[in-house]
Order: structure tokens, then C-alpha cells, then sequence
């Protein structure tokens, strides 16, 4: 299945390029009660490089390990190595609108895993996206448009 999701925001590409190089961003913009525990990241991200990280939800940990590929000022994509998904392949795009306007665009592609209880657990991570996504969006607009 695929995901896609797509929002604007008056700031410049470049800045928002920027925001999402380093990896705290992705815990900045994750929305409670969801934490995120870096565990292993690079300061900024380069194609070949690899994160692991935990998401806490409440006292269940969900340990991810991610390669980025394709890593350009236009975007990137991280590859799910290990985790709840058969397959995550997550593509981030960032599109100047305009010199104070940039569209970021999401897709996923997601394979859920067979299994009996990662595969539960996945589809209920699937069904929240529209939220997480929604919660990022209102996130990355508070934290980039206001600088």
C-alpha cells in the first residue's frame, strides 16, 4: 500500500531542507504520546547513512533501524532495515513553491508484516497516519514559519 501526504508552508526550501537534515528534527515533530529516543544518528544526513531509534508507545518500545538513500537538496528517502513493516520506504520531498513557499510531499510505501502481533500493530500504525502526518504538518509550520 502506499501513503502519500502533502502540505505547504511559508518558508524557503532551503530552510526547510535544512530542519529535516538533522535527525532531532524527526523527534520534534513527532506528536505525543508518541516519544522518539534516538539511538544512533548521523548530525546530518548523507545518502548511506543509517539511524536507529526507539518510539515509545506508553511503555511499549519499538526499536527501527533506517538507511537514508537518495539524499539531495530536494529530499531523501529512508528504507526501514529493521522493525514492525515487511517494507517502509519513506520518500520526503521538498518543492519550492516560490522564494518563501515549499511544499512538502510524504509517500510511503508499506508492506505490512505477517505476523501475529507486528501485523496488528502496523495497521494501527497505518490508520494513524493521517494524524501523524496532520500533526507534523501543524509542527514543521509552528517551528519553520515563525523563524
Amino acid at each position: 500500500m502506499i501513503y502519500r501526504h502533502a502540505f505547504t508552508l511559508r518558508a524557503p526550501a532551503g530552510r526547510v531542507r535544512a530542519f529535516h537534515a538533522h535527525p532531532e528534527a524527526l523527534a520534534a515533530i513527532t506528536p505525543p504520546p508518541i516519544r522518539l529516543q534516538l539511538r544512533d544518528a548521523p548530525a546530518s544526513l548523507e545518502s548511506g547513512d543509517r539511524m536507529r531509534f526507539t518510539l515509545w508507545f506508553g511503555p511499549l518500545p519499538v526499536h527501527w533501524a533506517a538507511r537514508l538513500e537518495d539524499v539531495t537538496p530536494r529530499g531523501f528517502v529512508d528504507v526501514q532495515e529493521s522493525g514492525p513493516f515487511r517494507r517502509w520506504v519513506h520518500r520526503h520531498a521538498f518543492l519550492e513553491l516560490g522564494p518563501e513557499l515549499t511544499e512538502v510531499r510524504d509517500e510511503i510505501e508499506i508492506g505490512l508484516r505477517p505476523h501475529l502481533g507486528w501485523g496488528p500493530f502496523g495497521l494501527g500504525m497505518v490508520l494513524g497516519l493521517p494524524l501523524l502526518f496532520a500533526f507534523r504538518a501543524w509542527r514543521t509550520r509552528k517551528l519553520l514559519e515563525a523563524a
